[in-house]
């Protein structure tokens, strides 16, 4: 995952007496009652915003293989597709998929003198090197009456929550590392913060096609469908002298 640089700005709010003592009363006055974020008029403080944007790749792939037969005898055509079906669960047991991400429909049906059945098995992977193995094995062993589908990609609800997460936690303190280094220029101290809020957070997803017409390998379909978001927020940190009287140790 990567970050963008955020984008900030700080506006110091004077003291009562700085006010006074530069005689500009009515103009900070007048930007003291539009501020309500602070709890106290005499409390200095230095407002920041920060952004961030973090993308994140798949991390789930999902694959789909359908077993299909048609004979005269239900029995037999039955028994055929059932054959294959069995032999591909075990294969995805052994590969440590757990039922929960192995779901499969059956139907059957009858035109004139044949039965059809047909069976569709859904795997989700979580590991795209056994998923990739487990293809390969299906494509080699099965005959032609089962269609093994390229895997799509998508992202688990837990994944896009931490990313939600850490994009606004990365956000938070790209306005804390601003808002330290303008108070070192300003020859000021940064206390603690008063207020935290997250003013905006987007989503969206860079699904693009092969401009080129060349098929996309596996690789490049999962690079290709990815996540991201981005995060800006608002903070307010309060402002302290620094200690000049401090000794170095």
């Amino acid at each position: 995952m990567a970050h963008s640089p955020s984008r900030v700005f700080a506006t110091l709010l004077p003291t009562a007496d700085d006010v006074h003592g530069h005689g500009n009363e009515s103009i900070f006055h007048h930007a003291a009652k539009q501020n309500s974020l602070h709890p106290q008029s005499n409390v200095r403080v230095v407002q920041v915003t920060g952004c961030a944007e973090l993308t994140c790749l798949p991390d789930r792939a999902t694959v789909v293989i359908i077993v299909q037969n048609s004979k005269e005898n239900v029995n037999d055509v039955t028994n055929s597709v059932s054959r294959r079906l069995d032999y591909i669960l075990q294969t995805v047991r052994q590969n440590d998929v757990k039922e929960e991400n192995i779901t499969v429909a059956k139907h059957l049906q009858r035109e004139e003198e044949l039965f059809h059945m047909q069976a569709e098995v859904h795997m989700v992977f979580s590991n795209f090197e056994t998923m990739q193995d487990v293809r390969s094995v299906f494509i080699e062993k099965l005959d032609k009456s089962v269609c093994v589908g390229n895997p799509y990609y998508t992202h688990s609800t837990e994944s896009l929550n931490l990313l939600r997460r850490q994009v606004c936690l990365q956000a938070v303190d790209n306005a804390r590392l601003k808002a330290s280094e303008a108070c070192c220029i300003l020859g000021q101290a940064l206390g603690r913060p008063l207020l935290v809020r997250e003013e905006e957070s987007r989503e969206w997803t860079n699904s693009q096609d092969d401009v080129t017409g060349t098929p996309l390998t596996l690789h490049q379909k999962a690079g290709v469908t990815l996540f991201s978001a981005s995060s800006r927020v608002f903070v307010t940190f309060e402002l302290r002298p620094k200690d000049r009287n401090r000794r170095k140790l």
